[in-house]
């Protein structure tokens, strides 16, 4: 018994990590630590009978949890949305553009997964689209099997950190604090990824030429009918719709401004989410009017390009810019963006009643699969509470030299290492509500400390040997030689050595972004609205009474001498003629002429 009270925090807490490397299922793990260790507790004496009372209650309100509703919805729109084709009409598109230049492919998955991520928040759909078909046309014209597998699954990645991702969404309901404040705060560190992401594939294509080559000249599908490949319109249209764009985001606060009839300065992240539209739709609006009035100013690539991007762009908006401009929450933004989805799909004959059927099962699933796992680490952390669990972690954070720095490089690592073997959502319903008290006392800004969890945990899905993106990419991935069906030649099967090798510099980008994040929280927290201090020693709420002592009131406090509404001795006075120094208490005013003293009235 004494051996229980004095190390029952870590012998809980222990107990789950065996529970968790035998493999049995990380919900049923949590429920089971947390019901021993409480029943234990209670036949002991160790902790109070009604411990798990209020159970039933924080079960409902884990259901009803608004927040937690925006997963269903994203999920469904990424599963809609990998049977809607615009996987396979972007990488098509995309590869066509950037093809011609080496590390081109490369650069269109990079530049496709961003687009993925933004739109489906989806790593599986993501990682089986672009592998299925990428992968193929990458290893047909030479590219290192290491360097397509590394790109295919590091931008697949994306949609764990790129909002609408659902880690954020997690985090956030586990932090305490708006999903929405995640988004804005995960935006700017999402483009610098993607941008680390770009300059590698770049150095590649510099220094090591043979490992990403251009697509060859037959392979380039896009022609005018004089035999050019039309790029310098395309280029020209690009430079035009950006000066269009950018123009529109510096004058945008003037003309909300006007509009409004008062001076507002917007946001950063609300301008760049105005500009990419105000460009997005020009962009749209003259590629239409070349096409209706057959004025052939566009060449066919310039086209195609901006037809095929609108889609996935709108849906951008109709989800992240209505959350960003404070229109919609994410829960609504998620709902609208599936519905957007689902419209999308339709509209291009892609969906009926037995995908739509397929993609709910699959939805509900992972929603259940989520919500179980709250629910056991709610069971859990209601024993850990009540054995004084966060006190020892407190404790146990205490004894680390650094203070903030030396938490944050710890809290880091570990979670770095526990991704090899957990899953994300374990790491996030398990760790974040034990550090989450900690680095608040820190004075750790929580948004802030969310991102940098997030892109911590997008490791996880390259980390061999669990990584969820590197066994999606295995599942599609040829493992043999194959004869290409274009080329007739045999073309070398992918390895897993190659998969886990070209993951390996997409880790290391990641783990370069967690240290430039916490070497620069400014990255995350200036996109975000500045926090109001009140000073509640200053606030004085006043309502005038009439002159000469008259005071109206409800209720008495009865305190002679004052006038807050209450007689001598707290007696009520109805009439005019109130005793000397008292005052109404029943709504009536109350003369105090004599003696009375008027205070501020309540």
């Amino acid at each position: 018994m004494e051996l229980f009270t004095a190390h029952a925090p870590e012998m809980m807490f222990g107990s789950l990590l065996m529970l968790l490397l035998t493999g049995f299922p990380v919900a049923f793990a949590l429920a089971a630590c947390g019901l021993l260790f409480g029943f234990a507790g209670i036949e002991l004496g160790l902790l109070p009978p009604s411990l798990f009372q209020a159970l039933p209650l924080r079960v409902i309100g884990i259901i009803q949890n608004d927040t937690l509703l925006a997963i269903p919805f994203f999920t469904l729109m990424g599963l809609v949305l990998e049977r809607s084709g615009m996987a396979e009409e972007l990488l098509d598109t995309v590869g066509q553009v950037f093809g011609p230049i080496r590390g081109g492919l490369a650069l269109a998955v990079i530049f496709v997964g961003a687009l993925l991520a933004a739109t489906t928040g989806v790593v599986a759909a993501a990682v089986i689209s672009m592998g299925l078909i990428s992968l193929p046309i990458m290893l047909r014209y030479g590219y290192s099997p290491a360097v397509a597998s590394g790109a295919i699954t590091a931008s697949g990645t994306l949609a764990q950190i790129v909002p609408p991702s659902l880690v954020l969404i997690v985090i956030a309901d586990q932090l305490g604090r708006s999903v929405g404040d995640l988004y804005k705060g995960a935006f700017i560190p999402a483009f610098i990824l993607i941008g680390l992401y770009v300059l590698f594939i770049i150095g590649l294509a510099i220094f090591k030429p043979a490992m990403v080559p251009a697509l060859p000249p037959e392979a380039r599908t896009y022609r005018e009918p004089d035999g050019s490949s039309g790029m310098r319109s395309l280029g020209v249209f690009t430079l035009f719709v950006t000066v269009v764009a950018v123009l529109f985001g510096l004058y945008y606060g003037e003309i909300l401004s006007a509009f409004k009839g008062s001076e507002v300065t917007p946001a950063t992240d609300e301008v760049i989410v105005v500009a990419l539209t105000g460009g997005t739709l020009f962009a749209w609006l003259a590629a239409m009017i070349n096409k209706l009035t057959g004025l052939g100013l566009l060449s066919r690539i310039t086209e195609r390009v901006t037809f095929v991007l609108i889609p996935p762009l709108a849906l951008i908006f109709l989800v992240l810019g209505t959350i960003f401009l404070g229109v919609a929450t994410p829960t609504e933004g998620g709902a609208m963006g599936a519905v957007g989805g689902m419209i999308m799909a339709f509209s291009r004959g892609k969906l009926d009643m037995a995908q739509l059927k397929q993609g709910l099962e699959s939805t509900a699933r992972l929603s259940c699969f989520v919500l179980f796992i709250l629910i056991g680490s709610t069971i859990f952390s209601f024993t850990f509470t009540a054995i004084d669990g966060p006190v020892w972690v407190e404790h146990l954070f205490d004894k680390l030299p650094g203070g903030e720095i030396g938490f944050l490089v710890f809290v880091n690592t570990v979670i770095f290492f526990l991704g090899f073997f957990i899953d994300f959502f374990e790491i996030a319903f398990i760790l974040i509500p034990l550090l989450a008290p900690v680095a608040d006392k820190l004075g750790i800004d929580l948004v802030w400390f969310g991102v940098l969890l997030a892109m911590n945990l997008q490791t996880s899905f390259l980390t061999p040997p669990f990584g969820f993106a590197l066994f999606y990419l295995r599942s599609v991935a040829p493992a043999k030689d194959f004869i290409d069906r274009v080329t007739s030649k045999r073309v070398a099967g992918v390895k897993t050595m190659d998969i886990y090798r070209g993951s390996i510099p997409f880790v290391f980008m990641q783990l370069v972004m967690v240290v430039v994040l916490m070497v620069f929280p400014g990255l995350v927290t200036f996109t975000l609205d500045k926090k109001v201090e009140v000073n509640l020693d200053t606030i004085e709420i006043t309502v005038e009474g009439d002159a000469g002592g008259n005071a109206q009131g409800e209720g008495g406090w009865g305190a002679q001498g004052d006038s807050f509404g209450g007689a001598a001795g707290g007696q009520p006075a109805t009439g005019t003629d109130a005793p000397a120094g008292g005052a109404g208490t029943s709504g009536e005013a109350g003369s105090g002429n004599e003696g009375g003293t008027t205070q501020r009235g309540w």
